[in-house]
């Protein structure tokens, strides 16, 4: 019942609008859909592709790679940056901080950033401000309370705070940019993220009007962990109206990898599980409500057509009997 990313890449080739399913690095169904780069792989029209969907479902929003860099000169906008390779000593406004795996940059408008090696850096550069500012709306422009490094495994400020995509007790969940104040220290409306290990999560989405974009980004898994999508959400979410015919496909599986970038726009259900660590990175911030589990649809199209085992629709078990919204 689920449809594995290569076999979906076959229809794209058969069309010739893809080329190849091992030697790629990208997939989707639109930009609509759900993308995939891996940065590791140099495929830079892979990766404008991805960038250039996010753009143009965010207004003012812009998405970059820098693979190895020791310098990021000034802008006049905001930036968020995920470091995701190398090591170094970071100095922004005079001030120095070891960086690695994990950590995140927060600049302000103006503000440059110097390192003593070189690092790869996942750039969100963010919509200035409007002048004069709109009462009533977020500022993108971080507060002196954000520290410029976040540190996720080194700030004691930044403890494991269970919930969205790791429930269990004890779970890997450290939220470094937060919409609500009482979920983390370092509150900013523009881009959140949290670094957690998911094993298995509820399959939700995120509304098209209100809700936000979505973002993995790999930075350790095991090996045969994997992601679940649907484009389907209104079908799923009207059981009753599907035929047995389209159960097929309803649900695509795609194996993920180390450094994988992975872009989930608005629309697009999700679960991860089998072991990844990621940077979740939503845009705008992550806005209360707007996480709504479909796992209780998928079980009663599983009851409806009497599926099981192997034949069922994989689902998260905590979700099947109570919708779930957070």
């Amino acid at each position: 019942m689920v449809r594995t990313c290569c076999a979906w890449l076959i229809l794209l080739v058969a069309s010739g609008l893809f080329s190849g399913c091992a030697a790629s690095s990208v997939s989707a169904s639109g930009t609509s859909g759900m993308m995939r780069v891996n940065l590791e792989s140099g495929d830079r029209a892979a990766f404008s592709a991805l960038a250039a969907a996010f753009a143009a479902n965010n207004a003012g929003h812009e998405l970059h790679w820098y693979r190895a860099t020791s310098d990021l000169t000034a802008t006049d906008r905001p930036r968020i940056l995920l470091v995701q390779a190398g090591e170094a000593r970071a100095t922004i406004d005079r001030r120095d901080s070891a960086v690695g795996l994990g950590d995140v940059l927060v600049l302000a408008p103006g503000q440059t950033a110097a390192f003593d090696a070189a690092v790869g850096l996942l750039e969100f550069t963010l919509p200035a401000d409007p002048k004069p500012p709109i009462a009533g709306t977020p500022s993108n422009v971080p507060d002196a309370g954000v520290p410029r490094v976040i540190r996720p495994d080194w700030d004691p400020a930044i403890t494991d705070t269970p919930g969205g995509c790791a429930t269990d007790e004890g779970a890997y969940r450290r939220v470094l940019l937060t919409w609500l104040g009482k979920n983390g220290p370092y509150t900013f409306h523009g881009l959140n993220v949290h670094r957690v290990r998911i094993d298995d999560s509820f399959t939700h989405y995120h509304p098209t009007v209100g809700g936000f974009d979505e973002f993995y980004l790999v930075q350790a898994v095991r090996p045969g962990a994997r992601l679940i999508t649907s484009e389907r959400v209104a079908a799923i979410e009207q059981p009753e109206s599907l035929d047995r015919a389209e159960i097929d496909g309803l649900l695509e599986s795609t194996e993920l990898a180390m450094a994988d970038l992975v872009y989930l726009p608005r629309g697009t259900a999700h679960r991860g599980l089998g072991g990844v660590l990621a940077q979740v990175i939503t845009v705008p911030g992550f806005v209360p409500g707007a996480e709504i589990g479909i796992d209780h649809h998928l079980h009663s199209i599983n009851q409806r057509f009497g599926l099981s085992g192997a034949a069922a629709l994989p689902l998260h078990a905590a979700g099947a009997e109570t919708a779930i919204v957070r």
